[in-house]
């Protein structure tokens, strides 16, 4: 009886827990360690900058990991971008250009390269873009809406204590006056000037030209190319064959997605519990 009782523990066992033994099953085949790829060592690789410059973290990580790893020997920086706020921009195109310092490293403008992704491009080896790319708007913006009016027509005044005279530059409970649009035109021009100032000497463009290729608009890749901000029209496998020179790879092996990371991939969006047909007790 003992032993039988212990069989269907066993069987219990096995039938409540199925589906989770099968999906780690599934895992160790997917992510094997002893498959062929893994005894590869990937000497190039790709970081993509393709969403809005805000959070760059995950950029700043990827690029010191791919400073660090001596095996990896050049980056492919694949853009697809329209920009975001300046400081993070600086930030990326800081750590680009420290990489860049050590290894080479190629911007493919896959897509957008605009604004503050071309502000991070620049201190690359060679800009290289899809012919069909968006390149440029070097230019800086600062809005607010004006919610005055509203919030007289809803009955909504406003009690502000300010130590300062610029303070409140920048509100966007009442018109801007005289002294703050002076003291915000000031600081856009700053910072317009620094933006025009790095392209021109990254690029090795004169400021005094900069109405040509920096008045914020928005090149397609052939005439960017005309102007002096890409080095080259072409397609992605022409810039990884260029970085496989430059790096100076005999056997050159690009470092692929993990498996792990791929199948996450796959599942984003999927609703893994009805992927496994499991019941939940929410109601």
């Amino acid at each position: 009886m003992i032993f039988f009782r212990f069989i269907g523990r066993i069987i219990t066992y096995i039938n409540n827990h199925f589906k989770a033994m099968l999906f780690l099953l599934l895992l160790f085949l997917l992510f094997n360690p002893f498959g062929k790829e893994a005894l590869q060592q990937a000497n190039l690789t790709t970081i993509k900058l393709d969403t809005q410059i805000e959070n760059i973290d995950k950029l700043l990580v990827q690029i010191e990991e791919a400073h660090q790893n001596p095996h990896i020997k050049g980056v492919l920086l694949q853009v697809d971008s329209p920009g975001g706020a300046l400081a993070p921009s600086i930030e990326l195109s800081m750590a680009i250009k420290r990489l860049n310092e050590v290894k080479p490293v190629i911007a493919y403008a896959s897509g957008s390269m605009t604004s503050g992704s071309y502000y991070a491009s620049i201190w690359t080896r060679k800009i290289i873009a899809n012919p069909g790319a968006f390149i440029g708007s070097i230019g800086v913006l600062f809005q607010a809406p004006n919610i005055e009016g509203l919030a007289k027509k809803l009955g909504i005044s406003e009690q502000v204590i300010t130590a300062g005279a610029y303070k409140q530059m920048g509100t966007f409970t009442r018109a801007w006056n005289e002294q703050e649009k002076a003291a915000l035109n000031e600081l856009i021009q700053n910072a317009y000037m620094l933006f025009v100032s790095d392209v021109a000497s990254a690029r090795g463009l004169k400021i005094e030209d900069a109405k040509n290729f920096a008045d914020a608009r928005v090149f397609i890749a052939h005439k960017a190319m005309k102007n002096g901000l890409i080095d080259e029209v072409g397609s992605i496998y022409q810039a990884q064959i260029e970085l496989e020179k430059m790096a100076n790879v005999t056997n050159p092996i690009w470092e692929k997605p993990s498996e792990m990371e791929l199948f996450l991939q796959e599942l984003k969006g999927t609703n893994v519990l009805n992927l496994f047909n499991l019941k939940s007790g929410l109601r």
